[in-house]
């Protein structure tokens, strides 16, 4: 396991550095900021797993085409994590949207797994389509640990299906 949670992160930083080099190429249109729901499973390798719910504040590009991240997930066994990051979009045409995303936050694990540390990093990647009105629905995997800050690290891996709508569609222009 720990070889995995390792080739996830340095998946999701070489995507991540990946999406800054070809950005010019691969970035469609300026797309708007996003609020994305998702669900699906936590600690999916391991055996604590538990429902995860998740609300995401996706903004507009910040530099070049790096996006700032903030959101919130908590679990059906009442962990609660906090977080805030960066990720790229990167556009394989029109309709097919990779976001790999690194985040780093404040976790708490109410009756679920505990993760060794408050403070968490979060790195992981979605594959999304893209539709004509630029909401999304997608496949995410991440990763959660503590990058041994703790005298514990066992890390989890999540599983979750999200959908993305733009943030003026919800609260007008």
């Amino acid at each position: 396991m720990r070889r995995f949670r390792w080739i996830m992160g340095g998946l999701a930083g070489a995507l991540c550095l990946a999406g800054v080099a070809l950005a010019g190429a691969a970035m469609a249109d300026d797309d708007p900021s996003f609020l994305a729901f998702s669900a699906g499973a936590y600690d999916v390798s391991k055996d604590r797993t538990a429902g995860e719910f998740r609300v995401e504040y996706r903004g507009r590009k910040l530099f070049g085409p790096v996006k700032p991240l903030l959101g919130v997930m908590t679990t059906s066994d009442s962990a609660l994590y906090g977080y805030f990051g960066l990720g790229v979009d990167i556009f394989f045409g029109p309709r097919i949207v990779l976001l790999p995303s690194a985040s780093a936050g404040l976790y708490d694990d109410g009756h679920g797994k505990p993760l060794g540390h408050v403070v968490e990093f979060r790195t992981g990647a979605e594959l999304a389509y893209r539709f004509d009105d630029r909401s999304r629905i997608g496949i995410a995997i991440h990763h959660i640990s503590n990058a041994s800050l703790g005298n514990k690290n066992p890390g989890e891996e999540s599983v979750v299906i999200t959908y993305a709508v733009p943030l003026e569609k919800i609260i007008g222009r």
